[in-house]
């Protein structure tokens, strides 16, 4: 039995965005970019960063949606571990605010409400327990 690329699914929904840019990531994996400018790549093991504006960040980390980036955890950098193609959704709400964000598409306010409301970034408390 193979290991699934979370990469390429992640790639397989993220492509059709108008102006997405699918490229190989110079350090392995995949990287998205919209005009020209990186949304963040996924690493072949399954970890997503994300370059988002600090005070994102800071909300993004203290909801739980994300991690501090292991190598610049005071930067506007997250990490998103998937686990399984079941972290996919919860990746992908990430891409689409920092693509919705990048294309100006995103109002400063309503980005908090992306922030908490768990139904559109996935409970990760809920991975933790038996089906």
């Amino acid at each position: 039995m193979g290991t699934i690329d979370l990469g390429a699914l992640v790639a397989g929904i993220v492509k059709h965005w108008d102006g997405v840019e699918v490229l190989p990531y110079r350090f392995g994996g995949v990287e998205f970019r919209v005009d020209r400018r990186e949304m963040g790549h996924v690493h072949v093991g399954g970890v997503a960063d994300l370059l988002m504006p600090v005070r994102l960040r800071r909300d993004l980390v203290a909801a739980g949606r994300a991690e501090p980036h292991r190598t610049q955890p005071h930067s506007g950098w997250i990490s998103f571990r998937m686990r399984s193609e079941h972290d996919v959704p919860a990746a992908v709400e990430l891409f689409r605010l920092n693509y919705e964000r990048l294309r100006g598409m995103v109002r400063p306010r309503s980005v908090t409400s992306v922030v908490t409301n768990p139904t559109l970034l996935a409970d990760r408390s809920a991975d933790d327990m038996p089906a």
